[in-house]
């Protein structure tokens, strides 16, 4: 999930708002205390998302749904974990206190969710119908020459 897993919103968060504290530059530090505050919002709009979604689960629906043992722990409370159940753990981001290496370690991370999310997509459609690049494009604001 998008919530807590290792690509998702609440690793991001954190990964930005503690990475700011040794940029070397006011600016660097502002951009990156920016992104981790923008990255927390994503955080609040995914959870009440997935709290309209399952607030009125009949039991049925929610064994169909395949949340069953999430449930038999969280009821429907909105609880960080990934896609397959796992709790979050600091150990999906990185701090190394060295700026290049840490927005390499931004970009990196920010590929992988943009990743994430197009598999989220294909999944929905239970298609693989669509070019990656493409849609990659899109999640990217990158302009591409399409036949």
């Amino acid at each position: 999930m998008k919530y807590g897993g290792p690509d998702g919103e609440l690793g991001a968060s954190l990964r930005y708002l503690s990475q700011r504290f040794t940029m070397p530059m006011p600016e660097l530090k502002a951009t990156l205390t920016d992104i981790g505050t923008e990255e927390l919002n994503h955080l609040e709009m995914i959870g009440a998302i997935v709290y309209q979604l399952t607030k009125n689960s009949t039991p049925e629906e929610i064994q169909k749904a395949g949340l069953d043992a999430y449930f038999v722990d969280h009821t429907l409370g909105i609880y960080p974990a990934s896609a397959a159940g796992v709790p979050f753990t600091a150990a999906y981001l990185q701090s190394k206190g060295d700026a290049i290496t840490d927005l390499h370690e931004n970009m990196g991370a920010d590929e992988k969710a943009i990743y994430a999310l197009l598999n989220l997509i294909s999944y929905r459609y239970k298609s693989y119908f669509f070019d990656y690049a493409l849609l990659y494009s899109v999640f990217t604001a990158n302009s591409i020459d399409t036949p």
